[in-house]
């Protein structure tokens, strides 16, 4: 009979990706099943990717585009605010489901072994999900106000996909680790979800930052929707486009995603102890 040793992994930051690729099944499976939950028992599904934005894009029109007179680079302000959420809602979203991932897996977690890092990594794919169908109203936008997407902004999509979910994940190891522990967590993520909206220019441009838009830039997600709408709604030409935001950002989401997973390695030989 085949015998398994499992032992601690070494070093800060060790990913044993043959494992995870050994377990890839059940990384769908985990997918395919916060899927099904999150959608379970509602009467229109998957359209609640749809209304959420759009509804939230018309408060924010109304509120800051119309009475505010938020500046909006130029563009329709409906244009300008849905493409800060479309991937403020990709971030948050993940964060938040990668985040109470472990909690909501405690029956699996202390009956059998599998590589704990495919939970959250599970809960945050799923966010695309709601990323794409809300890409979809995106596009419908544009048509609608006579807006061209550029051909590089399109192509750009899922480098800044990814970016989004690496940072996403990063934050959601972190908290998912201490929320094992520390069952505040799920009251502080709503606060802190939305402090950071407001600390990312999803309904006003960065530049009203002025000197101080550096401070900005420590926030991974400001670089990210400065990237996207002047790749995706602006000059579209590589040689005119500044990638500083998008490589600041890059920068920044790998050392949160770095700093998660050594946190969430540390401690994930307890979760089954004390979950």
């Amino acid at each position: 009979m085949n015998t398994t040793v499992i032992k601690p992994s070494k070093g800060f930051v060790n990913i044993d990706f043959k494992e995870i690729l050994h377990f890839r099944e059940l990384l769908y499976t985990f997918a395919w099943r916060d899927i099904k939950v999150r959608y379970k028992q509602t009467v229109i599904g998957l359209l609640w990717a749809v209304i959420q934005p759009l509804a939230t894009m018309l408060i924010y029109t109304i509120a800051f585009g119309k009475f505010a007179k938020m500046p909006s680079d130029g563009l329709p302000y409906p244009i300008f605010a849905f493409a800060g959420l479309l991937f403020w809602n990709l971030f948050s979203n993940a964060m938040m489901n990668a985040s109470m991932s472990i909690l909501g897996s405690e029956g699996i977690i202390k009956k059998i072994y599998f590589p704990r890092l495919i939970i959250p990594a599970a809960a945050t794919v799923v966010s695309a999900i709601d990323f794409l169908i809300s890409l979809g109203l995106f596009f419908g936008l544009m048509i609608y106000y006579q807006v061209t997407p550029t051909l590089f902004g399109i192509l750009m999509l899922p480098v800044l996909m990814f970016v989004t979910l690496l940072a996403a994940l990063g934050i959601g190891l972190f908290f998912s680790a201490v929320n094992v522990k520390y069952r505040d967590v799920k009251h502080a993520l709503p606060f802190l979800s939305q402090f950071l909206m407001f600390a990312t220019p999803v309904i006003y441009p960065s530049s009203i930052w002025g000197d101080y838009k550096w401070i900005l830039q420590l926030n991974p997600m400001s670089g990210i929707i400065d990237f996207a709408r002047q790749s995706l709604l602006g000059r579209g030409v590589m040689d005119a486009i500044d990638f500083t935001p998008l490589a600041v950002s890059l920068a920044v989401s790998l050392l949160l995603f770095i700093a998660g997973l050594i946190y969430f390695q540390q401690t994930e030989r307890t979760f089954a102890d004390i979950i």
